[in-house]
């Protein structure tokens, strides 16, 4: 769950079979011998994020031009990928020609044949083969590829330096325990009426993905080693629900509200009022871009006490009922859009002159290759950001062991909501039960998934 990515309101667009790349044949050539093609394509940004639609509507104005015959259609809904619309919408036939799957739904889109094989339209990314190796066989089932790798991330602790700074803290030092985050969390509270020292998730499976990255960081699992059993009612489980009462009660360090959806969180932070929160890279980009927070204010940092951490990302796929031209112009358009440097999303320059944060760590899926290498050289060169604000981030993620999400997790985070939820909103919530009544729940939905 992104963000990016994993992670806003959401517009549940019906879309028709023909306007989904449902098989169609080709329309008559266009000038220059081209066949008329039509496709959709997700992600364009909301209207509430009005310069990164512009730059999206150019890219595709570009696109179009560049190959002629192709038209592109835009869907906005955000998020891109969202639990409770993704499988009625996938499965009724309403899925855009390319569209954006997480990596915790990999293995079912490819096995229930929800996406099309892709081999033969890999040559058209360009820098497939600088794509990191472990990325691309995550979506390679029998030595067929099903997407393109397209972010990946690992979980930090998002802050907002000018609070640190308004608080009395150091913001170049920022927490490294659980301890010094509880410490911080006070002052910031402390600063009067609205602020808030630590925010956190409680509902909408945003809370029991945020359990899972919290647990994950302290050692502990969220099924045992087979899958098979719930792992969470444990030490480290209960630490992390334990720590989250006691800020909420004794430290009233996290505010009254409860955060149910992931943009409420965002939205928070971007006001100015939220110290800290857990989060990936993209966070820094996405309060800004679409929360109007002050692009100077935030940085990113290691996970406290980092044992491991949560490793997540998404891929691109292509609706199956696409025909030839439309699974070529889609693979095409991902080419165009989301792996070219100095293009697309990795336009650093228009990046920086509509005022988005550039200079953060948000993007892994090419690694060290010669393209990784010339993204980073393009970010630093273009930065907005003092790319020192998030180096205590990438010193974490080059050492902390990285561990997925865990099979079923959408289902797993929706029952562990639940002890989040308990504890944020109940000041006499008894962890030990709530963890108990969660893995009772989380074992018969393993059972019966067999």
């Amino acid at each position: 769950m992104r963000r990016s990515t994993g992670l806003l309101l959401v517009t549940a667009l019906g879309l028709s079979a023909t306007a989904c790349g449902s098989g169609e044949s080709p329309q008559p050539a266009a000038p220059g011998g081209a066949a008329n093609v039509s496709i959709t394509v997700a992600c364009q940004p909301a209207k509430t994020a009005p310069q990164d639609r512009k730059a999206w509507d150019e890219d595709v104005a570009a696109f179009m031009k560049a190959h002629p015959g192709v038209t592109v259609k835009s869907t906005d809904q955000q998020p891109c990928f969202d639990p409770k619309t993704f499988g009625p919408k996938l499965a009724g036939g309403q899925m855009e020609t390319v569209f954006v799957v997480p990596m915790t739904n990999y293995d079912d889109v490819i096995a229930q044949g929800q996406a099309l094989d892709i081999t033969q339209y890999t040559g058209s990314v360009k820098n497939w083969n600088d794509l990191r190796p472990d990325h691309r066989e995550l979506l390679t089932k029998d030595g067929k590829v099903y997407g393109v790798p397209n972010v990946h991330y690992s979980v930090g602790l998002v802050y907002n330096r000018a609070l640190f700074t308004k608080a009395g803290l150091d913001p170049n030092t920022p927490p490294k325990t659980w301890a010094e985050v509880r410490e911080a969390a006070k002052k910031i509270a402390g600063l009067g009426a609205g602020y808030v020292g630590y925010g956190e998730y409680s509902g909408g499976n945003t809370g029991g993905w945020h359990f899972t990255q919290a647990i994950y960081g302290r050692g502990g699992s969220v099924l045992t080693d087979d899958g098979k059993k719930a792992a969470f009612n444990s030490p480290e489980g209960k630490a992390v629900l334990q720590t989250l009462h006691d800020m909420r009660w004794v430290d009233n360090s996290m505010g009254s509200k409860l955060l149910v959806g992931w943009e409420s969180l965002m939205m928070a932070m971007g006001s100015g009022k939220v110290g800290m929160m857990l989060g990936a890279p993209d966070v820094v980009t996405d309060v800004v871009t679409k929360f109007k927070g002050k692009v100077d204010d935030y940085g990113i940092t290691g996970f406290p006490e980092a044992k491991a951490s949560l490793s997540g990302g998404e891929a691109y796929m292509i609706n199956p009922k696409a025909t030839p031209e439309q699974a070529k112009a889609g693979m095409e358009w991902i080419d165009f859009r989301f792996n070219t440097v100095g293009k697309g999303r990795f336009d650093f320059a228009r990046g920086k002159a509509i005022g988005n944060p550039v200079g953060v760590p948000d993007n892994a899926v090419y690694g060290d290759s010669p393209t990784g290498k010339a993204l980073q050289e393009e970010r630093v060169k273009n930065a907005s950001l003092p790319v020192e604000n998030y180096q205590t981030y990438v010193d974490a993620a080059a050492v902390v062991p990285p561990k997925a999400e865990p099979p079923h997790a959408q289902e797993l985070y929706a029952i562990l909501d639940v002890p989040m939820s308990g504890v944020l909103s109940r000041k006499d919530a008894s962890v030990d039960e709530l963890l108990a009544d969660a893995e009772t729940k989380a074992n018969a939905m393993l059972a019966a998934k067999g």
